[in-house]
């Protein structure tokens, strides 16, 4: 009997917030449906994600709401349902944990990695969108690879509806002429100090030596990105329960705040909310990161390692100590919080995916 072939498949639903609300409201297909915020433009708040027909006219994630409906004067705007999106992600999940022979490593409500052995990669991806389909109504493309980073790089590649191949084979063929920042791992600041040394392609990332890379960005992270550069790194599909590393809340204000009292009861908020969802955890706070967003759009952070507790005054004295960083002449017009929590004795030992905060 001939031993089948390990392959990972990456499955990335199409429009995934958008395409829940079409199934609920059906009367909105094919029209420009944005989501974001509380549904307002007027509102501060940013685009969540955005159907196809709205992507047409250079709606993206991310965008400012207001920004994108004077883009698409005659889009239809909806309010954030996180509760819905939740339950309508467990749907796709399970149906991705009953097919034959997988292990599925969940990334968000809208992609996860699934790991196969097959000889026929391709038609195990078809069947794959068909279930998914079938149950739930929501379309998906399907990235093959020989690592997770190609078989999620792929994915662009199938989109929408799709499937795509990527491996050592013809990994350079496709994606040696792109730019850097088109590798999964690789932000527009990595890409920009990436420039710097004269790498801007895919292929010249894979060409460099990992050592010349060391004095920029670090022993570990160096050579790092030589290694997404080639499209290599684990194979391995991993389903270990993610555990959260931090919990993080933010508010963004409708108008900015100006009176360092007010910076400090918002701070206040955002510290009870925080230990919330952090109490649920039953760990203690090692850690607090302060989010701003000054007017008009420049953001920073403020960290600091604090002494492992579970004190909430203790943790609120922590947090107002950040703001007494900030510049009290600086309009604030967003403001969040995260609190860093030890990892469990039993995640530490094993692999535990990481998940990225701000």
């Amino acid at each position: 009997m001939t031993e089948t072939t390990p392959w990972v498949l990456h499955v990335d639903l199409d429009q995934f917030i958008a395409a829940v609300e079409v199934l609920r409201r059906p009367e909105l297909m094919g029209k420009p449906v944005i989501v974001g915020g509380r549904g307002d433009p007027s509102e501060r708040a940013v685009v969540s994600t955005a159907s196809y027909e709205a992507r047409a006219f250079g709606v993206g994630s991310g965008m400012p709401l207001r920004i994108a409906a004077r883009k698409v004067p005659d889009a239809v705007i909806l309010p954030v349902d996180a509760a819905h999106y939740t339950a309508a992600s467990d749907e796709v999940m399970a149906t991705l944990r009953a097919q034959p022979g997988t292990t599925v490593q969940v990334l968000g409500w809208d992609e996860a990695f699934v790991g196969v052995r097959t000889d026929d990669p391709e038609h195990y991806a078809r069947d794959l969108q068909r279930a998914v389909l079938d149950r739930t109504a929501l379309h998906c493309s399907v990235g093959i690879g020989d690592t997770l980073l190609r078989a999620k790089n792929a994915t662009g590649f199938g989109k929408p509806r799709g499937v795509f191949r990527l491996t050592a084979d013809n990994w350079l063929e496709v994606m040696g002429e792109r730019p850097t920042v088109d590798l999964w791992g690789v932000g527009t600041k990595i890409s920009r100090r990436l420039a710097g040394h004269g790498i801007s392609t895919v292929a010249e990332l894979a060409a460099t030596d990992p050592a010349s890379l060391v004095e920029e960005f670090g022993p570990k992270m160096g050579p790092w990105y030589v290694t997404l550069g080639r499209g290599e790194g684990t194979s391995v599909v991993d389903d270990t329960p993610w555990v959260a590393r931090g919990h993080s809340r933010e508010t963004t204000f409708q108008q900015n705040l100006t009176d360092p009292e007010q910076v400090r009861d918002a701070v206040r908020d955002l510290v009870a909310r925080v230990l919330e969802d952090v109490a649920a955890e039953g760990r203690p706070v090692i850690g607090l990161t302060l989010k701003v967003r000054f007017a008009p759009f420049v953001t920073k952070t403020f960290a600091r390692k604090i002494p492992e507790t579970s004190d909430p005054d203790t943790v609120l004295a922590r947090a107002l100590e950040l703001v007494d960083k900030l510049d009290p002449e600086k309009q604030i017009r967003l403001l969040g919080l995260r609190a860093e929590m030890p990892m469990p004795e039993d995640a530490r030992e094993g692999h535990t995916p990481t998940r990225g905060g701000w």
